[in-house]
């Protein structure tokens, strides 16, 4: 299989046309709340301060991530919101959306953490890009999650 070809791009929220925050916002809500039948509110007030990642095909959304800033100087930065297209999986579009989306939070934050919620199932998945489970399984709307971070790169003195 020929790798999909894609730009990416990072916006914040006051970035994006109507029809680009449509196009993502409607994807979330296609995968996370109507695919995997979980009512739960999508729309939870934090996409205003993140930054969005976005895969793109010819301005065609593949897929998309949500990064969120920091609180504090220590701590992480957190990935979200990872979603694929279901008209864009097999391509592993996955793969190169973390490894994007990691390369921003490293180039954004570098002396930080990277943190996330990840589905239980997905564990060795997020384990393959180096991040570690930090907390026992929890339920997070009905669906098995797992805590996991990503330490920093440490440059040499």
């Amino acid at each position: 299989m020929a790798p999909t070809i894609y730009t990416t791009d990072l916006k914040g929220f006051d970035e994006f046309s109507a029809r680009e925050l449509y196009d993502l916002l409607r994807m979330r809500v296609d995968v996370f709340v109507v695919e995997q039948n979980c009512p739960y509110p999508e729309l939870d007030g934090k996409d205003v301060d993140a930054l969005h990642l976005r895969l793109l095909d010819d301005g065609e959304l593949l897929a998309s991530a949500r990064i969120l800033k920091p609180h504090e100087p220590q701590d992480p930065s957190k990935i979200g919101r990872v979603v694929v297209s279901p008209a864009h999986r097999g391509k592993r579009l996955g793969d190169a959306l973390m490894s994007e989306a990691i390369t921003a939070c490293e180039r954004l934050f570098p002396a930080n953490p990277i943190a996330l919620s990840a589905q239980a199932h997905l564990r060795r998945f997020y384990e393959s890009f180096s991040f570690i489970g930090t907390s026992e399984e929890y339920l997070e709307d009905g669906i098995s999650h797992i805590d996991m971070v990503r330490q920093p790169v440490t440059q040499p003195a």
